[in-house]
């Protein structure tokens, strides 16, 4: 049969993925049947473990568990808290402010630990019990906070965008990190329009006004720890050191600061290592996964074939940017962030780059869309994690979210058919 490679690979994935089989493992068994179906066309079923191994040996990619660590240092080191008390100092007081206060929060750690699911935990977990408290209602509190976590994922430092130059051929990180810092914070400042919207029909209620004297002592405290955004970020840029540096000094960084604040005990240092280790792992697992699969496509040049059909189509850019769009959104709900970087990414770059756009700007544009569907079910983990933390049933959340995800889709448009929103700064400090 005529391309029976390419129908086991997508028909075994879907189906492995509506059995419940975890992602990575659905990638990989997925990735070994396309090739025993035609053993004599495709090199042996050991280039599986090859690809994976290799997919692995890049420099670049220890910047993740580092990153990873970084992050879970600030879950437990009292970096979290210190980003809340500034954020409820800078906008607590206005009406509704507490859901300002989670979408400040989780943009500012979530930026810094590079990880939408300890935002989700740190922020979520520090402030569900005071929204719910002050009279919001519980599913609100969970949806502004789950939504709020990923736009960490945009703004650098993010463990994704590293995986995204990975997947391109080595597109630069530094220019990557520069082009997610306005898209990132437009996508919060959107959510905060709603917020402002939702506060106004319920009748929220303000939270207490904060004095100059208290915002400065709130600002100065939480200084370190948004100093590490200007000394990892700025470094990149600067050219003092690589993405990977950056993340150990990241590390370093913020385990200093941890003690210096007293938080860290031997029983938290041993829950931040047994943490650190058992994502890595699973983010490591996908990558491995991922890239089997990637290679097979490439050999089986699904990606020219995926080039030539949306070409065939349509050549204008407008029409191939939303088709695009509506395809990563649509594999968003059903794949983890990860491998669907390292599997479309080969797949639709090529596509892009025919039409114009920048890889970088695509980047962006591709870790947008996946942002969405870590919030959707049935996969999406931030949803999950984010429920799970406010203690509420999924269907409850399911209303609340909607409007959310209306805004995130509008900025994801702005910044699709407005490249200089994305490659300002780049094209500038580049």
């Amino acid at each position: 049969m005529e391309h029976l490679e390419i129908y086991t690979l997508v028909i075994s994935f879907i189906l492995f993925l509506l059995l419940g089989v975890p992602v990575a493992y659905s990638v990989g068994l997925s990735s070994l049947l396309t090739i025993l179906v035609n053993i004599d066309t495709m090199p042996a079923f050991t280039t599986i473990a090859q690809r994976m191994g290799t997919g692995l040996d890049s420099f670049s990619l220890l910047a993740i568990p580092f990153f990873i660590l970084a992050g879970q240092i600030m879950n437990q080191g009292g970096i979290a808290q210190r980003l809340i008390a500034f954020a409820k100092a800078l906008v607590g007081s206005l009406p509704g402010g507490l859901a300002y206060v989670n979408i400040i929060g989780a943009m500012l750690f979530g930026a810094i630990s590079g990880s939408a699911m300890a935002a989700v935990s740190a922020i979520g977990g520090t402030l569900g019990p005071q929204m719910e408290k002050e009279g919001y209602e519980k599913s609100y509190g969970a949806a502004v906070n789950i939504v709020s976590s990923t736009t960490g994922l945009v703004i650098p430092p993010s463990n994704i965008l590293i995986v995204y130059s990975l997947a391109s051929g080595g597109v630069s990180i530094a220019a990557l990190f520069l082009a997610g810092y306005v898209p990132g914070i437009l996508m919060g400042l959107t959510l905060m329009i709603i917020a402002a919207v939702y506060a106004k029909i319920k009748n929220y209620p303000r939270g207490a006004k904060s004095s100059i004297g208290n915002v400065l002592r709130t600002f100065v405290d939480a200084l370190p720890s948004l100093m590490m955004l200007v000394v990892v970020i700025g470094g990149i840029v600067v050219g003092i050191f690589t993405a990977t540096e950056a993340s150990g000094i990241a590390v370093l960084y913020t385990f200093v600061l941890s003690l210096i604040y007293r938080e860290l005990t031997m029983d938290k240092i041993r829950q931040i290592a047994i943490s650190s280790v058992s994502t890595t792992a699973v983010v490591t697992l996908l990558i491995a996964c991922s890239m089997s699969m990637s290679w097979i496509m490439a050999y089986q040049n699904i990606p020219q074939a995926v080039t030539d059909g949306i070409l065939s189509v349509s050549d204008n850019p407008i029409v191939i940017l939303l088709l695009i769009n509506i395809i990563l959104l649509a594999v968003g709900i059903f794949m983890d962030m990860t491998p669907a970087v390292l599997i479309f990414t080969p797949i639709f770059l090529p596509v892009v780059e025919t039409i114009g756009i920048d890889p970088v700007h695509f980047g962006i544009i591709m870790v947008m869309n996946l942002c969405i569907g870590l919030c959707t079910p049935p996969v999406g983990s931030v949803l999950f994690v984010g429920i799970g933390v406010a203690g509420i049933p999924l269907e409850k959340v399911i209303k609340p979210l909607i409007p959310l995800f209306i805004a995130m889709i509008a900025v994801l448009m702005l910044v699709t058919f407005f490249p200089s929103i994305t490659m300002f700064l780049p094209n500038w400090l580049g």
